[in-house]
């Protein structure tokens, strides 16, 4: 029994740490995706694409070993909403980056066209995003709700830059027409940024989970008083 208990905390160890592997993955593919869209590297986006294999490879890793983890130790209470926590989380990640991915694509596209013009808000906003995954995985390895609540609510200001930036591109498309379908791609672009900041707060959301038994997530549902939890 205590071999049994003994490999079980293995598992948990090595679950948290291939979750801070492949956060610091997406996170390195966020930057690289924003490089290869303000530099205009194209080679650089490709390789963003090609790498993506080796986070859906630990997405699959972590859910067998939390699935493992299940089996072997029958955890209970904080064990137990760790390794759930764990499997939510590689989902949110392995999203993230697809995003990066998304943005390595529109780049590639628009680095055959002329740059439409500087970018601005659009690397603040990758910056940003990239600020909120690495806060939620810092939160996650400290079992911190508290810097879990911080990062979602950076989300806030995602949401102003998105409505800033389409704003702006609609009034460039209404000015020029011709530069329609860049404008567009660049509008895909800043909505994939605010989405990876919308994984980030779901990560931050589990962890607050995670780390006091509490949900936060659907505030208006979990208000409604005929809801049972």
């Amino acid at each position: 029994m205590e071999t049994v208990h003994r490999h079980g905390d293995e598992l948990l160890s090595r679950i948290s740490e291939r979750i801070l592997v492949m956060g610091g993955l997406v996170e390195e593919a966020i930057g690289r995706a924003l490089n290869a869209l303000v530099d205009r590297d194209s080679e650089l986006a490709r390789r963003v694409i090609a790498d993506d294999v080796d986070v859906d490879r630990l997405e699959l890793e972590i859910d067998h070993l939390s699935l493992e983890a299940l089996a072997l130790r029958q955890p209970y209470a904080r064990d137990l909403r760790l390794v759930t926590t764990a499997m939510k989380i590689t989902t949110d990640l392995e999203r993230i980056g697809d995003l990066a991915v998304n943005v390595s694509e529109r780049a590639i596209e628009l680095n055959t066209e002329p740059q439409l013009r500087p970018f601005i808000e659009i690397p603040m906003m990758a910056l940003r995003a990239q600020e909120m995954v690495h806060g939620a995985l810092d939160a996650f390895v400290k079992n911190d709700a508290d810097r879990a609540r911080s990062v979602i609510a950076m989300d806030d200001d995602l949401d102003r830059r998105l409505e800033r930036v389409f704003r702006d591109l609609l009034s460039h498309m209404i000015e020029s027409p011709a530069s329609i379908t860049r404008a567009m791609r660049l509008t895909f672009v800043a909505k994939y940024f605010e989405r990876v900041g919308d994984q980030a707060t779901n990560i931050g959301e589990q962890v607050v989970y995670m780390a006091e038994g509490r949900v936060v997530k659907h505030p208006a549902v979990l208000s409604e008083p005929s809801l049972d939890l």
